[in-house]
Order: structure tokens, then C-alpha cells, then sequence
């Protein structure tokens, strides 16, 4: 056997691989675990150069996967200022303002993560900021990345003077007058605007991509599962890892939208196998409606102020044609369905179009599930991808827009992880960054206490739905694999697996959940390169 070319030895390994679930040594060559084991094992294997890392104080997990993360596409999202944690008006506008100084004159002022509860029932839109940034042109989105404020010089400098007609889900909000507020609905509005930002040069994209890889892999992240891709995105993908800077294992699913041509679909099509050494396509992103607080996940019964009747698809039939099409053609669907119409709908289309390729196909966020839709996931082999910090706030009294915009009953039935698990069905943990924090530690963490770590104080929302330790852990590692179809080479360590491995202060499992975001991230290891080291 060919010598190791990295060792790391005296560590604490959690393999997660039934055959040996503990040992203390794991050597690699090539990116391949070939030896696991005691330290004396381990050490047979390792040729006279090779690089040592010493795994004392360390427990060694399978790298931690995010299965729904943006790190390209939340990288163009989360330029100017960071609006996330504000919750009222004031502190939203001293940080604009604080923006607005530092911008140049006639500068775009920029933000992101703002909050809907921000508001307080005061109206979104334009008129809400203009204090703050003057006349500068503004567009801030909101946390979710389904609506954004834009300013009136930024609706001017775009031609946004009154309502327009979109094939999908999407709006110019106007006020009883026709005119537009500045609140937009949706990418196909938000881009009416967004389209006359200024953008990074090339240069400055990939650079900027690659120090958001590098801060992912800090986290101990070791791949993700990236959901809005594009040709052009793949070709700086390939861009990124002939520069050696791509730090996380990637899958950039392609996105489809209700007015994609036929000319655009075929160009789709041809880029099934396209790929490299720690990323590939192969995979399709269609949604089927939007998210609960804006009113836009569809819903059986709308909600309780008429929120959710209508799919984000204006013809549900031609997404389930669009499906099954890429079905056909070899591509694993994933589908973002938040309300349980939505879920539903895409059970429907999955079962129609059959399987597509060795991965299964698979519903992103699963907000709110009936007991009717439950039992098909495992039943038709479809996985669900679920993001724990989704959940954040529900654990807060008060108002609340995802709670406000259902019913007793919908809210009832909100974030069923367990169930899902316990179904016998995948499921794939993440975080939807940047909508909320990529730490998976945090996410561990609330899908186990269903509530805020370091604030036992609080209720858990829903707490029969909270995951095991090895439950948890196994959404970002085990089950993150199986829902690429890759459980034969990622998810555990073990002889012949590919060597990604995340190295953390305390054993995630046996760490009280309330202290898991506090665990030091010590290593981070990708294809057998040490990416990330404390």
C-alpha cells in the first residue's frame, strides 16, 4: 500500500462508521482514508515526509456538511451594512446612516438581514429610511432574501414607477395611489432594481468568494450544498478551484424559474456532468412558492389575513413537466416548498417524473407538513433538507410573522424534524446562509434544544420535535451524504472514504447542547488538505 501522506494522531474520532465508531488515529493519502485506528496502526502507514497533525484534546468528526447554503450567491447578497439582530427602526437607521456616511457621494447604500419585525406595524418601504440615507439610492434586503426595500432615487435610477406584471409569485408593492413603495417581493422584482447595482469586477467576485470559503471552513464546514447556481457561476467555481481556493466540497444545483426558455433549459441540460476534483452540477433548484412571513409559502388553507393561496409558479402543471424533464435527463430535483400545499405539490411531481440519477430527489425548508404528506418522503424515497435556526425566535413570546401568518393548527405542524427523521426518511441539515448564521454549531445545537442556545429560560417550540445528539450530528454528515447519493464516499471515515474530517474541542454528541456554540473549531480538513487549523 502507497505510504500516507497526512496522519493525524491522538485524537478522540467519532466515525459514525458502524464497523468501528471510535478510535484514535486516522491516516490519508491522496485525499482517502486508508487506516483507522490506534496511533501504533496508524503510524504503519505514514511515510517519512508526511504532515502530522497532533489530535490531542481534539474529537475528530466526518466533515460537517451544510446541505442548503449560498456561499456564492450570499457572498453578492451581503455586501454594505449588516442589519441582522436589529429588531426596531431606530437601530435599523443608525446603521444606515452610519453606512450612508461612509459611502461616497452618489455611492449605493447596501444592506442585508434586515428583519420584518423590525417594523412594528409601521409600513415597509421607501419612506421608512429616507431619513437615514438621504437621497442616496438604497436596497436593502430582507433576512430571508424574498423581499427587499428600495429607495425612491434607487426605484427612479431603475424605472420603477408603478405595478408590473411577472410570470412568477412576485411584486412591485404600490400604495392606494399606484405608486410604488419600495417594498419588492421576489427575486423577478427585486431585480428590477438590484440589476443596476454596480458589481464586483471578476477579480473581486472570486477573491470575495474565496474569503467566504475560507471563513466557512473555519467554521469546520467541509462541503455545501450551494442552491442557486448558473453557468456562469460554474465556470467561477472552476475558476476557484484551479487557484486553490476552493476550501469547500461543492454541489451548485442549477436554477430554474417559471419564465426559463426552452433555449435555456437546453443550455441547462448540457451541464449535468460538468464538474471538478471538489465540486460538480447534476442537480436542478425550482421553487414552488416563497416563505411564510411575506405571506407567499402556499398553503392548503391560506392563512389567517388570506396569506398563501397562490404557488410561485403561475402553473403548477408546467413545473411538474419541467421535473420530470430534468428527471429524465439524469438530474436530482430539489424543489423549495415551505407550506404544505407546496410540499405536497412536489411529492406529487417527484412521483410523476420517477427518479433522476443515483441521488434522490429532495424538498428544501418543509416549514409546515400535514400528517397526510408525512409518510411519502420515506415511502417514495424523497429526501427533505431542514435548516434548525429556521426555527429561531418561534422560542420568543410576542409577535411573530411566520407564527402570525398561520393558523393554530399550521403552526402546529411547523418544523418536524423528528418526525421526518423517525419517518425513515433523509434528512439533510443546513442553514440557508445568509438568512441565518452557517455555524454549524449553532444549527447542532437548535436542533436539539429547539430553542436559543445559553437561554434555558425559554419555551422550545415544539419540543417533541427535537433531534438526538447522533441525530443531529448525522444530519450534517451521514445524512448529508445520503441525500447526494454519496454515502459510499463521504459521511463517515473509514478505509476508502474521502478524507474530510471536522476537529472540534469536545465531542459534539456528548457536549451538552447549550455549550456547543462555545466549541472550539480546531481543524478543518477537505480531500486530505488542511484547510482551516486553530
Amino acid at each position: 500500500m502507497a505510504p500516507a501522506d497526512l496522519v493525524v494522531l491522538g485524537a478522540s474520532l467519532r466515525t459514525l462508521d458502524p464497523a468501528r465508531p471510535r478510535a484514535r488515529a486516522v491516516a490519508v493519502r491522496d485525499g482517502i482514508v486508508v487506516a483507522v485506528g490506534d496511533e501504533a496502526e496508524v503510524r504503519e502507514h505514514a511515510a517519512s515526509g508526511a504532515e502530522e497533525v497532533d489530535g490531542r484534546g481534539m474529537t475528530l468528526v466526518p466533515g460537517l456538511v451544510d446541505s442548503h447554503i449560498h456561499p456564492f450567491r450570499g457572498t453578492d447578497g451581503t455586501r454594505g451594512a449588516d442589519l441582522n439582530g436589529l429588531r426596531t427602526l431606530d437601530e435599523v437607521r443608525g446603521v444606515l446612516a452610519a453606512e450612508r456616511a461612509r459611502c461616497a457621494p452618489g455611492e449605493w447604500v447596501l444592506g442585508w438581514g434586515l428583519s420584518y419585525d423590525a417594523f412594528h406595524g409601521e409600513r415597509i418601504g421607501a419612506d421608512a429610511i429616507t431619513e437615514a440615507i438621504g437621497d442616496a439610492p438604497a436596497l436593502l434586503s430582507f433576512f430571508d432574501c424574498h423581499s427587499a426595500v428600495a429607495s425612491r432615487p434607487a426605484l427612479a435610477l431603475a424605472g420603477v414607477d408603478g405595478a408590473r406584471e411577472f410570470a412568477a409569485g412576485a411584486a412591485v408593492v404600490c400604495d392606494e395611489r399606484g405608486v410604488p413603495t419600495g417594498e419588492l417581493h421576489e427575486a423577478p422584482a427585486i431585480d428590477l432594481v438590484r440589476d443596476h447595482v454596480p458589481e464586483r469586477t471578476r477579480a473581486q467576485r472570486l477573491d470575495a468568494y474565496a474569503a467566504t470559503l475560507r471563513r466557512l471552513a473555519s467554521l469546520g464546514l467541509t462541503g455545501g450544498h450551494a442552491m442557486l447556481g448558473a453557468p456562469a457561476l460554474l465556470d467561477d467555481v472552476a475558476e476557484l478551484e484551479e487557484r486553490g481556493d476552493l476550501r469547500l466540497r461543492c454541489v451548485v444545483p442549477l436554477l430554474l424559474e417559471p419564465d426559463t426558455t426552452e433555449e435555456e433549459i437546453e443550455e441547462l441540460l448540457a451541464l449535468r456532468d460538468r464538474g471538478g476534483r471538489r465540486w460538480r452540477a447534476g442537480a436542478a433548484k425550482l421553487f414552488i412558492d416563497g416563505v411564510i412571513d411575506t405571506g407567499t409559502a402556499w398553503l392548503f388553507e391560506p392563512g389567517p389575513h388570506g396569506e398563501g393561496s397562490e404557488p410561485f409558479w403561475p402553473d403548477p402543471g408546467r413545473y411538474a413537466e419541467v421535473v420530470a424533464r430534468f428527471a429524465r435527463a439524469g438530474f436530482q430535483c430539489a424543489t423549495h416548498a415551505i407550506g404544505d400545499r407546496g410540499v405536497a405539490t412536489a411529492l406529487d411531481a417527484y412521483r410523476a417524473a420517477g427518479p433522476g440519477g443515483s441521488a434522490p430527489h429532495r424538498i428544501e425548508h418543509v416549514e409546515t407538513l400535514r400528517d397526510e404528506e408525512l409518510p411519502r418522503f420515506a415511502a417514495e424515497a424523497v429526501a427533505a433538507s431542514m435548516q434548525p435556526l429556521h426555527a429561531a425566535h418561534l422560542d420568543e413570546p410576542g409577535p411573530y410573522r411566520w407564527r402570525d401568518n398561520l393558523h393554530a393548527a399550521q403552526v402546529a405542524r411547523g418544523f418536524r424534524w423528528a418526525d421526518v427523521r423517525r419517518s425513515g426518511a433523509i434528512l439533510a441539515l443546513g442553514s440557508d446562509w445568509p438568512v441565518v448564521s452557517a455555524d454549524p454549531r449553532i444549527g447542532l445545537a437548535w436542533a436539539r434544544l429547539r430553542r436559543a442556545p445559553g437561554h434555558p429560560e425559554r419555551t422550545p417550540f415544539l419540543p417533541a420535535q427535537a433531534l438526538t445528539p447522533v441525530e443531529a450530528l448525522e444530519g450534517y454528515t451521514t445524512q448529508a451524504a445520503l441525500v447526494l447519493g454519496e454515502e459510499h464516499v463521504n459521511g463517515r471515515i473509514a478505509v476508502g472514504m474521502r478524507a474530510d474530517f471536522t476537529g472540534l474541542g469536545a465531542d459534539p454528541v456528548d457536549c451538552p447542547a447549550d455549550e456547543l456554540p462555545d466549541v472550539p473549531v480546531l481543524l478543518t480538513v477537505v480531500d486530505g488538505e488542511v484547510v482551516f487549523r486553530a
